[in-house]
């Protein structure tokens, strides 16, 4: 078994780094009940890493705290070498963390390029009075920002719709909008939340195609919920499974497929 504390190259030839992201003893309550109970596990720089489980098992919560939308009443959230103190979902962003949403969360009258043009809002600083004269700083940043985002256009193989209005796709490119939106935005950890969710076997293996090669092409971190266990056992080099909130697997996939208490939450069967 590979030492997940350091880095290491996998099978196929990819580097895995350091700890990005540290996730330590994260319990997070809504009144009386605790959706997520004492977790740690990490993220390290180069992976994907899959968090499964069954429904209500606290997936995307631990997203949701990840990405800046909760704030854990116990536990520590470390990135890139640095203790993070309670942040707004825009503040995380800016750290170098996007992601894409179970719910599908585009702007619909408008187009594609548009809707991608907006995951560079991090990267837009000319003020107010440059933007207004559009001329200078907000001309080059302008132009800047649009050739970063023609070239996600490009990889995601979606010029034929850039200009056409979201609201008029169908929802497997929907789902790739939405992707393309995440990666204008160069995260150095990319959060994935059910992004097979949906689609037909088509659209999947061209979303699994997709995800291996922002990994592979970009070195992007990425961490995605699915539910979809050939997907997850392809896709992922480690693993984490929550039950109840409570982590009951951490692992390679193939330690994760061989765990007892995995199966037992999956299947509901119970073993003595």
């Amino acid at each position: 078994m590979k030492d997940m504390l350091t880095p290491y190259v996998t099978d196929d030839g990819r580097q895995i780094g350091e700890t990005l992201m540290d996730m330590r003893n994260i319990t997070l309550r809504f009144g009386g009940v605790e959706a997520i109970k004492d977790i740690s596990f990490n993220i390290q720089e180069g992976e994907i890493r899959a968090i499964i489980g069954p429904n209500g098992a606290g997936k995307s919560s631990m997203l949701n705290v990840i990405s800046g939308f909760y704030n854990p009443q116990e536990g520590e959230v470390w990135f890139r070498g640095k203790k993070r103190p309670p942040m707004k979902p825009f503040q995380v962003a800016r750290l170098g963390i996007a992601r894409t949403f179970q719910n599908i969360a585009l702007f619909e009258g408008m187009s594609v390029l548009d809707n991608v043009m907006t995951g560079r809002l991090n990267h837009m600083n000319a003020g107010l009075f440059s933007q207004a004269l559009w001329k200078g700083r907000a001309e080059r940043e302008e132009t800047e920002n649009r050739e970063a985002v023609e070239r996600v256009i490009d990889f995601l193989e979606i010029q034929a719709i850039r200009k056409t209005p979201v609201g008029r796709l169908p929802y497997g490119l929907k789902k790739r909008v939405e992707l393309a939106r995440a990666l204008a935005a160069e995260p150095k950890l990319l959060l994935l939340d059910e992004p097979m969710a949906g689609m037909n076997v088509e659209e999947k293996e061209d979303m699994s195609r997709f995800i291996l090669d922002v990994n592979d092409e970009f070195g992007t971190t990425i961490a995605l919920i699915e539910h979809d266990m050939g997907v997850v056992m392809d896709l992922s080099d480690r693993v984490i499974v929550m039950d109840y909130g409570r982590k009951i697997g951490d692992g390679t996939p193939d330690e994760v497929r061989n765990n007892q208490e995995v199966i037992d939450a999956y299947l509901g069967v119970a073993h003595d």
